[in-house]
């Protein structure tokens, strides 16, 4: 599938199952997720499409371990040279220094744990005894927390997210007013939502409200969500509307 604009310099790339984005500062390309194992040639072909070149990509920011978000960083990496970015408490899984913790099937509800089931019949993997499938191990060249500010947007500050992983992030550029949530939010057919599969349900759905904050606080108008379509405009107001639902 071709890539999709969401603004000028902001591009989706879809996958079967979720999506990574472009986003482009002059000739300068960075790369928000990596889609799954395998997708290497597809974020080229993307870039490409963008109008730039592969060869631009100087930095591959993962918001958290899950080999459907970080599959195809580390051939990426390989390729191209491009900085790699994590939490540092998703950073040695990603490295594949550390298993992968388990989501908390048990305390899902049960549209959730059938939903896990589907995704991972092939693995024969199921909620009972739940477990993701480790990414191919990549370099992480920068660890990130909370409040650091990456250099690209125009200035890009890591917001910790924990829940659905413990070293989730979501991505603020302040000066566009756009918000790349990774799985700490989901725009479901109801709207926004928090993610699915979470090592700790309370605490996602606690950052959930977080990022629906920044709506209320007309802090955002543009929102990349790690799984459904993003909202290019009104996003802010969109999160803000669905906190109500989890307050």
């Amino acid at each position: 599938m071709e890539p999709q604009t969401v603004r000028p310099q902001l591009h989706m790339i879809p996958f079967p199952v979720g999506q990574a984005f472009l986003w482009q500062d002059g000739e300068a390309v960075t790369l928000v997720d990596t889609g799954p194992p395998g997708g290497a040639d597809a974020v080229e072909a993307a870039i490409r499409h963008c109008g730039a070149e592969p060869a631009a990509l100087r930095r591959i920011v993962l918001t958290h371990f899950h080999p459907d978000h970080a599959g195809s960083a580390a051939e990426l990496a390989a390729r191209h040279g491009a900085q790699v970015v994590a939490h540092r408490a998703d950073a040695a899984v990603i490295r594949g220094e550390a298993p992968s913790p388990p989501p908390d099937m048990a305390a899902a509800p049960a549209w959730e744990r059938a939903v896990f089931d589907q995704v991972h019949a092939p693995l024969g993997i199921t909620a009972e005894a739940p477990e993701i499938p480790l990414a191919p191990p990549c370099r992480v060249d920068r660890e990130v927390a909370e409040g650091d500010v990456l250099e690209f947007g125009g200035g890009a500050t890591v917001l910790s997210v924990p829940g659905h992983t413990e070293g989730s992030i979501a991505l603020l550029l302040p000066e566009h007013r756009t918000l790349f949530t990774g799985d700490a939010a989901a725009r479901t057919e109801d709207g926004p939502a928090p993610g699915v599969f979470n090592q700790d349900r309370a605490r996602t759905e606690a950052t959930f409200l977080r990022l629906c904050a920044l709506g209320a606080q007309q802090a955002v108008e543009t929102v990349c969500f790690g799984h459904g379509a993003p909202l290019a405009t009104g996003g802010g107001e969109t999160l803000a509307q669905a906190a109500a639902r989890y307050s």
